[in-house]
């Protein structure tokens, strides 16, 4: 096995599956849970799929790679998990290549799970109103640029939505898919559709249905179709002390109502 490369990112990983996210670089550091060290003279010598002693614990030297940077990375404000995440790109029909708009980028939960699929062929624009915010998300997206093999055209816009049309058309024509998460999504449906190729589609993420009311409304008006609304539950099992297995004692229930509206062509060939 190869040795570890300077300025690498690596996981060390507990057996529970928690880890801890390092980069072999000279000079000392504090890790919580992991206390004080030099981690270029730690892992020195040491290769990916290792074990490493650090203090009391034996760990795992582990690739880097999504699922270690969202375990890890700074939080401010409140995070799109990966329960709807994974769904709103399956549904948004996001991959290689895509160009999508986030509206409310936050402390970039969302943005990573999108990042880690579009490549370095896709682009991602994410717009946050609150400075204090974009600069926490621009953290966790810098390192994760750093750990991911490819990633996007990224660009952050400090502003409201509803300004944002133009600067959306400076960096693409026209985007495939838009994912907007803020208090009021019916506000800037008008800003965000023109942005839309046809056929593309819109998420909005509500997590009240007084908001997902207001929300199919404003799509309806714009002239866009809903696809579909509702909201995805959760329930983690666990392995039962005596045998067996069993729904764990904190099921993830309710965190937002979505709603998936698409772009259609407005007058039909004859």
């Amino acid at each position: 096995m190869a040795g570890i490369k300077d300025l690498e990112w690596v996981a060390l990983r507990e057996d529970d599956g928690r880890a801890y996210l390092l980069q072999k670089k000279p000079g000392e550091i504090k890790i919580k849970g992991l206390g004080r060290f030099d981690s270029e003279q730690l892992l020195s010598g040491h290769s990916i799929g290792e074990r490493i002693k650090v203090g009391q614990k034996s760990l795992t030297i582990a690739k880097a790679a999504l699922p270690e940077a969202r375990r890890n990375m700074v939080r401010r404000a409140q995070t799109i998990g990966i329960k709807d995440s994974g769904f709103l790109i399956s549904w948004l029909g996001i991959g290689v290549g895509s160009r999508v708009l986030e509206g409310g980028h936050g402390s970039a939960g969302l943005a990573m799970n999108i990042a880690n699929v579009l490549g370095n062929s896709g682009t991602l624009i994410s717009v946050e109103v609150r400075d204090e915010h974009a600069d926490v998300g621009k953290q966790n997206m810098d390192r994760l640029e750093e750990i991911l093999p490819e990633f996007p055209n990224w660009h952050l816009i400090v502003d409201d939505l509803s300004n944002i049309t133009d600067r959306v058309k400076e960096i693409c024509f026209e985007i495939d898919a838009a994912i907007i998460d803020m208090a009021e999504p019916w506000t800037v449906l008008k800003s965000i559709v023109p942005c839309l190729r046809v056929g593309g589609r819109i998420a909005c993420y509500c997590p009240t249905s007084s908001q997902l009311e207001k929300s199919w409304n404003g799509c309806e008006e714009e002239k866009l179709n809903i696809e579909w609304a509702g909201e995805i539950i959760e329930r983690k099992w666990s392995k039962a002390s005596k045998g067996g297995v069993r729904p764990g004692n904190q099921p993830m229930g309710h965190t937002a109502f979505l709603l998936i509206a698409t772009k259609l062509a407005s007058d039909e060939e004859e």
